[in-house]
């Protein structure tokens, strides 16, 4: 059974903004490039990649490739275009020239043999960007403290509590419930029926903030819980 990848918020990948901690995502994926930051040190062929740290790089990338018999897009390409004056086929990057994309013309400085460009390698990558996030809030009942989470939609409720752990070590020793229910910790909020009314409430014009769902926290112990 193959590990379940773990999935980051666009906000958790914005932190990751300098040469020395540099992360991007596209076509869904998350990749932390800081080997190849400083790998090539000092190359302007970083710039573009510079420019985008921490960001969604998906328009770079052409998402109709991929590998046919598995339908995976790790063999995603640059986009290309056809050049006006000269009708050849050139890499589309508006940027400027990055990192492992070849010059226009014949270059004798040029290294044609780089083998897997980095947004094919699989050793950057560090998880999948969440198709959509949502925010919860998590009540403890036996201290009355409450803390709000923005958490990935994909993620079951144990690994919203791995998230939940900061704010108490001890969340593993409570029963996580949802109106009344006790939630199933291997299925996702949503799995749960914990409702996403996000885009309902978007199409009322009605403040989302006012209509986050709270998760209770019940300590198992506590022998004046039911």
């Amino acid at each position: 059974m193959s590990e379940r990848p773990k999935y980051f918020t666009p906000r958790e990948v914005a932190a990751h903004n300098t040469a020395e901690d540099l992360w991007v995502s596209f076509l869904g994926k998350v990749r932390d490039l800081t080997p190849l930051m400083t790998q090539h040190k000092g190359d302007a062929l970083l710039l573009p990649i510079m420019e985008c740290a921490g960001k969604d790089i998906s328009s770079w990338f052409d998402p109709e490739t991929k590998d046919v018999s598995t339908n995976d897009r790790t063999n995603q390409s640059v986009l290309r275009y056809v050049h006006p004056l000269t009708n050849c086929v050139g890499y589309y990057t508006p940027r400027g020239r990055f990192v492992h994309i070849p010059p226009a013309g014949p270059r004798s400085d040029w290294a044609s043999v780089i083998g897997r460009p980095w947004w094919r390698d699989e050793r950057y990558e560090v998880g999948l960007l969440s198709a959509k996030t949502r925010w919860i809030r998590v009540i403890n009942t036996l201290t009355s403290q409450e803390q709000q989470l923005e958490v990935c939609s994909e993620e079951t409720l144990a690994e919203i509590l791995q998230r939940y752990l900061r704010y108490n070590s001890h969340a593993r020793s409570y029963t996580w419930k949802y109106d009344g229910a006790i939630l199933d910790m291997s299925a996702t909020l949503g799995e749960n029926n914990v409702p996403d009314d996000d885009h309902q409430l978007e199409g009322l014009r009605l403040d989302r903030d006012l209509f986050i769902p709270a998760i209770l926290l019940h300590f198992n112990d506590d022998l004046t819980e039911g």
